[in-house]
């Protein structure tokens, strides 16, 4: 048989074997409203069987950054894919949806189907953790455009919320409790800095380990996984007790926190409340990196900052304690002055 392509760089036998990897990790996210199984040319769910009445699609998209030139660094790709999925569904989540499918996109310089089946294994884990279906995605061959060891990774959420019950921070009023609900590390934001301060910078190496951090392989550190918050957040959901949500990803504390909340209010975030997690002072350290700063760029321990009533913080935290979650009250929502819409006390 004629190779034209495969003489281009392009190896379609080996896209086949992606895909015959690739099942059984996509066959462990079925849940109730995916119909059929990969292979056809677009993903069908069922929207119709899952008994909304006023359903409300909230779709939402993302990659993790340079976080894969630390996978490749370490040697390790079988948790990437978490974290793409992490950074889809927790912007949907933030919003009250309920993920109902994913689909990821991968383009290479070379398909190397055991390595592509890592990083699928872990979107796959991903979903069964965040209950969405993997109904789909692409793996695109583009040699010249990477290098051969090069890949991306993007991926595309939808999920659903009854239109009532939707969170858009549109009831929050002065006087609100701020609820944080912890985070794993750095998640899947800001590793150019990252990669700058900890390997340019102060010279370390992804095997270096520090006593700041236990004794952990600083690559095995900064590789944690994105925190899927979805499971987290449905008790609270369900509860009624959630006026709304920041999903802390670029641009931290800073940029997230005032997108869920009206014109004229604040968010207050009394520092010291929560614990930091070492990752950050080291990064501080390294990077020399103004410690205000620090709260523009990273989440600081705090992948979500909920705003709830006052008088339903106690619930909230009771609400994550007993579904294993651990919750800080770390601030209140007061008035903005000169429109200045957080202040970190």
């Amino acid at each position: 048989m004629p190779k034209a392509y495969e003489n281009a760089g392009v190896s379609v036998e080996a896209g086949y074997e992606v895909v015959k990897r690739i099942k059984s990790h996509v066959a462990r996210t079925t849940r109730p409203g995916v119909v059929g199984g990969i292979g056809g040319f677009g993903g069908l769910f069922d929207l119709a069987s899952l008994g909304y009445k006023e359903p409300v699609l909230i779709s939402g998209t993302d990659g993790v950054g340079t976080k894969l030139m630390v996978a490749k660094m370490v040697g390790r790709h079988n948790t990437i894919g978490i974290d793409c999925v992490a950074m889809c569904v927790n912007d949907i989540a933030a919003q009250g949806a309920q993920p109902l499918f994913f689909l990821d996109y991968i383009a290479c310089g070379k398909n190397d189907p055991a390595l592509l089946e890592q990083v699928v294994s872990g979107v796959a884990d991903g979903c069964v953790e965040s209950e969405a279906g993997l109904i789909g995605g692409e793996t695109a061959e583009m040699p010249g455009m990477y290098d051969p060891d090069e890949y991306d990774l993007a991926g595309f959420a939808v999920g659903v919320a009854e239109k009532s019950a939707i969170v858009d921070g549109s009831t929050i009023t002065e006087g609100d409790a701020l609820i944080g609900l912890p985070s794993t590390g750095i998640h899947s934001n800001g590793f150019s800095l990252v990669r700058k301060a900890l390997f340019e910078q102060a010279g370390y190496t992804v095997d270096t380990e520090l006593p700041e951090l236990g004794g952990a392989k600083l690559g095995d550190v900064i590789l944690t996984p994105t925190k899927i918050y979805v499971k987290t957040l449905k008790p609270l959901f369900k509860a009624g007790v959630v006026k709304g949500v920041a999903h802390i990803t670029g641009g931290g504390f800073i940029e997230n926190i005032p997108r869920m909340i009206p014109d004229g209010l604040a968010a207050e975030i009394d520092l010291g409340t929560w614990p930091v997690l070492p990752i950050f002072d080291v990064l501080e350290k390294a990077g020399d990196i103004d410690h205000k700063e620090m709260y523009n760029i990273f989440n600081m321990g705090l992948g979500m900052v909920l705003a709830v009533p006052a008088d339903r913080a106690d619930e909230t935290l009771a609400l994550l304690k007993d579904n294993g979650e651990t919750g800080y009250l770390v601030g209140r929502i007061g008035k903005a002055v000169d429109g200045q819409q957080i202040v970190l006390k």
